[in-house]
């Protein structure tokens, strides 16, 4: 049985990541999928781009909206495919044969399939690959990139919607809680999906702070007996403790190391066990 995949592109004010988004959808080898864009009321010309497409756009939007999780559940409400993938302004496909590729393998055994992803800066870019198996601990440090995700879009609907409230992890929200709390099945494509924008505001290290802020609430409200060790993981996947490690590897080196800690705690209270 052959699944529909509904694209859903969100944008504002950024016409030239648009266009080239949408040469990336309308592109793919197979057309057995809907795109739909929603555009904040940009002022950028992003509307004449998206109208310049609009015999390929099977549905679409301009309207003021109160960021990127409100047009990203706007999108949800239009679709009409059984999966959903975000390639929001800028992100593109890595080539034209991801769908065609990517249909075969949908079925309903699985709700949420992901694959792997070019992260692209301004200066460089580096092939992410994902495990196959994902923890709970692994979503305290890391996070699926939607743009490689196709999540049956029945989901959102028997469990939540993005998280408005939210201006970064509303997407780490929902996978952490329909994987880790709901145990929805899951699987890792073997395959690169997406060559992603790393540009925007979750990639800004001025809103690093708020990201995990967000993240911290995420457990809190659905994994609370796990908030401190939360809280814990994340100094031990600090850059320093990894220096720390990466020590270790080298014998004398650690040998140095251990030495100045066993002398500076002779100076401190003693550990309480």
């Amino acid at each position: 049985m052959s699944h529909k995949i509904s694209i859903i592109t969100v944008n504002y004010n950024d016409k030239t990541g648009l266009e080239k988004t949408i040469q990336s959808v309308v592109g793919q080898s197979v057309k057995d999928f809907e795109l739909i864009v929603i555009d904040g009321n940009s002022n950028d010309g992003s509307k004449e781009i998206i109208t310049q497409y609009s015999d390929q756009i099977n549905y679409w939007v301009s309207e003021p909206d109160s960021g990127v999780y409100n047009a990203m559940n706007k999108g949800i409400r239009a679709a009409t495919g059984d999966f959903v993938i975000f390639m929001n302004g800028g992100d593109i496909f890595y080539n034209d044969t991801v769908i065609e590729k990517v249909l075969p393998l949908l079925s309903e055994d699985f709700k949420i399939y992901y694959g792997d992803v070019i992260v692209k800066k301004s200066n460089s870019e580096r092939h992410k690959i994902y495990p196959d198996q994902l923890s709970f601990s692994y979503f305290y440090t890391n996070a699926l990139c939607h743009q490689t995700c196709f999540i049956q879009r029945q989901l959102f609907y028997d469990h939540f919607f993005y998280n408005e409230n939210y201006k970064i992890y509303s997407d780490g929200e929902f996978f952490i809680y329909t994987i880790c709390k709901q145990n929805v099945p899951y699987k890792h494509l073997n395959m690169i999906i997406a060559v992603y924008d790393f540009n925007g505001i979750s990639s800004n290290p001025k809103y690093e702070k708020l990201h995990e802020e967000e993240r911290m609430k995420s457990i809190r409200k659905f994994f609370p007996a796990f908030a401190d060790d939360y809280k814990v993981l994340c100094k031990l996947n600090s850059k320093r403790v990894s220096q720390v490690f990466h020590i270790e590897k080298f014998p004398i080196a650690w040998k140095m190391v251990k030495g100045f800690m066993n002398v500076t705690l002779l100076f401190l209270p003693k550990l309480k066990k």
